[in-house]
C-alpha cells in the first residue's frame, strides 16, 4: 500500500509557505505543517493555514525543537494517521515542487526506498554553501563505505515511514540541522534502498536561514564524528545489509543508484575541454578501472550478458573477467565519444547515416514518427548530432533520476540538451496526451525499447533473446498504437574509428487488436528483441545495460502470462 503525505517544517518561514502548501495539496497530499516556535509575526501566517478538514495540520511547539525534532513531530503525526510514506518539503521555497510527481511515482514503484532530492544548483547559491556541502559528502562516502549517495543534505525527499519509525525508536538521531544527513546515513547502514531525483534548488533573495554558522557547524561535525566512530564498529553489518539489499532489490535498472559524483564529471568535463579526448580517456580509463573493481553487480551483469552471446554462438571460448574488463572499458570510450559530441568535437568523418536518403525524407515531411532506441551503441551521438531543425522535432522520454549528475552535465555543456525531453517513470493518459499533441505538431518521439519501465505496474512482455526470456517493455507499442503514426527503429553503432547511425522503418502503422492485446504486444516485443539481438551479436561490447537484463519482477511475471 502507497499512502503519501507532506511534513513541512518551519521556523519563521511564512512568506510563500502558502504556495508551498497549495501544491502539496494540488498533488493530493495531506499536509503536516509543523511551527518549530516561530516568532510572532509567522505565527500568525502559519496558524492561519490550519484547515484539517481541507488536509492542512498544524502543529505548534512553543519551545524550538530543531529541524530534526520537527520533522521527527511529523512523523509521529503521519504515522498517527494511518499514512505509510512522507514528503520532506522546506518551508524556504528553495525547491522546485514540479519533481514532485517523479519523487511520488519512484516511491509508490520502490516503496521500502528512501527517495532523496539530487540538487540542481543555480547561480543564486552562496559558495561557502557549496564547500560545505562537498565536505559533508566527502564525510558521507566514508561513513557510507559507498559512493552511492549522490546528495545527503537535500531537504526534498519521501521517507517510508515503517523503516524510519523503527530508526527513530531504537536510535537518538541529531535534532538540528545534522538530521537530514544522520538519518540518510543510519537507514542506508540498515539496508534502506536508496534513489535519487533531480530538483532545481535556489536560493531567493532575502531568504531567511536558521543556519547558525557555528553552533549548527560544530554540531555537525561532531555528528561526523560520531557516524564515523560508529561506522568502525559497525562495518561488518554495514556490508553485510548492502549485499542483502543487492540480493532483495533485484536488478531493475532504475532501482540503481548513479555512480559517480557530479563535481567529479564536471573535473572531467574540464579535462576533455583542455586535452580533447585523448586526455580525457586516461582519467576515463582509471575510472573505468575503479567501478569495475568495486562494482560488483554490475561486473556480474556484464560477465552474464557475455557468457550468454558467447554461448548462444556456439563459441567453445567461455568469456573471463579480462572480457568483461573490456566491457567496463567500452563504456569510458562511450563517454568521451559523448562528451565530444556535445562539445562539437566529432570530426565529420567519424559519424555517417547508413541510410541517408531515409533520414531526408523523414526531414522533409511534416508527418510525425516514433523512435525506439536502446542502450545499445551510442544513441547520445544521434541526438547530439542531429541538425538544430531536426533537434528542435525531437523530443525524448527520459528517466534521469538514476543518472541526475550526467544528465546535469549535459545540460550544462548543451542547455538545448535538455529542452525537448519528457521526464516519465511509467506510461499514463497525461503523458500519451502530451506525446500525441507532439507528434500532430509533426514531432519526433524518441523511447527506449530495452528497460522496462521505472514505475513497474506489470507493462513488460516475455520475448525470447539471446536464448533466453527477458523482460521487454510495452510502452513503446502502447504509445505507437495511441499516436497512429510511423514507427522506426534508431541505432547508433561504433564500427572501427567511426560511428554509423541505422534507422529502420519498424511499423507503418502498429494497431493493436481489441481481442489478445497481450498477444499483439508480445510479438511486436519480440520483433523488437531480435533485431536488437542482431546487433549484440556483431559486437557485444558495445551493450550497455549493466544489470541482470533477463531478472523478472513479479509484476513483470503477472504481465508476461497475461
Amino acid at each position: 500500500m502507497f499512502r503519501p503525505c507532506a511534513i513541512v517544517p518551519s521556523r519563521n518561514h511564512f512568506a510563500v509557505v502558502g504556495d508551498i502548501v497549495g501544491g502539496l495539496r494540488a498533488a493530493g497530499l495531506p499536509v503536516f505543517l509543523i511551527d518549530d516556535a516561530s516568532d510572532d509575526a509567522a505565527r500568525g501566517v502559519l496558524a492561519a493555514l490550519h484547515a484539517p478538514e481541507r488536509g492542512v495540520t498544524v502543529h505548534r511547539f512553543e519551545a524550538n525543537q530543531g529541524k530534526g525534532g520537527a520533522v521527527i513531530k511529523g512523523f509521529e503525526l503521519a504515522s498517527d494517521r494511518g499514512f505509510t510514506h512522507a514528503v520532506q518539503v522546506d518551508a524556504d521555497g528553495q525547491h522546485d515542487l514540479s519533481a514532485l510527481p517523479l519523487l511520488l511515482s519512484l516511491g509508490k514503484a520502490n516503496p521500502t526506498a528512501l527517495i532523496v532530492g539530487a540538487p540542481e544548483f543555480d547561480h543564486s547559491m552562496p559558495r561557502a554553501r557549496r564547500f560545505g556541502r562537498w565536505i559533508t559528502h566527502l564525510w558521507v562516502c566514508i561513513e557510507t563505505l559507498s559512493l552511492q549517495v549522490v546528495d545527503s543534505m537535500c531537504g526534498f525527499r519521501l521517507y517510508p515511514l515503517a523503516p524510519t519509525a523503527a530508526l527513530l525508536a531504537e536510535e537518538r538521531l541529531g535534532r538540528g540541522m545534522d538530521f537530514d544527513t544522520e538519518i540518510l546515513v543510519r537507514l542506508m547502514w540498515r539496508g534502506t534502498p536508496m534513489c535519487f531525483v533531480p530538483v532545481r534548488v535556489s536560493y531567493p533573495a532575502g531568504n531567511l536561514s536558521n543556519f547558525d554558522l557555528w553552533r549548527d557547524n560544530l554540531r555537525i561535525s561532531a555528528m561526523h564524528a560520531r557516524l564515523f566512530g560508529t561506522m568502525l564498529l559497525r562495518w561488518r553489518q554495514i556490508l553485510r545489509n548492502r549485499r542483502r539489499l543487492h540480493e532483495a532489490r533485484g536488478s531493475h535498472w532504475s532501482a540503481m543508484a548513479e555512480r559517480g559524483t557530479y563535481w567529479g564529471l564536471r573535473c572531467l568535463g574540464r579535462i576533455y575541454r583542455i586535452g580533447g579526448r585523448r586526455l580525457l580517456m586516461l582519467p576515463l580509463l582509471a575510472v573505468g578501472l575503479y567501478f569495475y573493481v568495486s562494482g560488483s553487480e554490475q561486473r556480474r551483469a556484464s560477465l552474464s550478458f557475455l557468457r550468454r552471446v558467447a554461448a548462444f554462438q556456439g563459441s567453445k571460448r567461455r568469456p573471463g573477467r579480462l572480457d568483461s574488463l573490456r566491457h567496463s572499458l567500452g563504456f569510458a570510450r562511450r563517454t568521451a565519444d559523448t562528451f565530444a559530441a556535445w562539445q562539437d568535437g566529432l570530426a565529420p568523418d567519424e559519424i555517417e547515416l547508413a541510410n541517408p536518403e531515409e533520414l531526408l525524407r523523414l526531414t522533409s515531411s511534416a508527418s510525425g514518427i516514433l523512435l525506439i532506441v536502446s542502450h545499445y551503441g551510442n544513441v547520445e551521438l544521434s541526438r547530439a548530432l542531429l541538425s538544430p531543425e531536426q533537434r528542435a522535432r525531437l523530443t525524448v522520454l527520459v528517466h534521469t533520476a538514476h543518472s541526475a549528475n550526467f544528465a546535469r552535465l549535459l545540460q550544462r555543456a548543451q542547455p538545448e540538451a535538455a529542452i525537448n525531453t519528457l521526464q516519465v517513470t511509467e506510461l499514463s493518459p497525461a503523458t500519451a496526451m502530451a506525446l500525441k499533441e507532439v507528434v500532430d505538431r509533426g514531432g519526433w518521439v524518441a523511447i527506449a525499447g530495452d528497460r522496462t519501465p521505472a514505475g513497474g505496474h506489470g507493462r513488460a512482455s516475455r520475448a525470447r533473446f539471446l536464448g533466453e526470456d527477458a523482460p521487454f517493455p510495452q510502452g513503446p507499442y502502447i504509445i505507437a498504437h495511441l499516436l497512429e503514426c510511423p514507427v522506426y527503429l534508431m541505432f547508433c553503432v561504433r564500427e572501427g574509428r567511426r560511428h554509423r547511425l541505422y534507422l529502420e522503418p519498424f511499423a507503418e502503422r502498429l494497431a493493436l487488436p481489441h481481442r489478445d492485446r497481450a498477444a499483439a504486444l508480445d510479438g511486436w516485443a519480440q520483433r523488437y528483441a531480435e533485431r536488437l539481438e542482431e546487433y549484440c551479436l556483431r559486437d557485444p561490447y558495445q551493450w550497455y545495460n549493466f544489470f541482470d537484463f533477463w531478472a523478472f519482477r513479479p509484476q513483470e511475471i503477472a504481465a508476461g502470462a497475461g
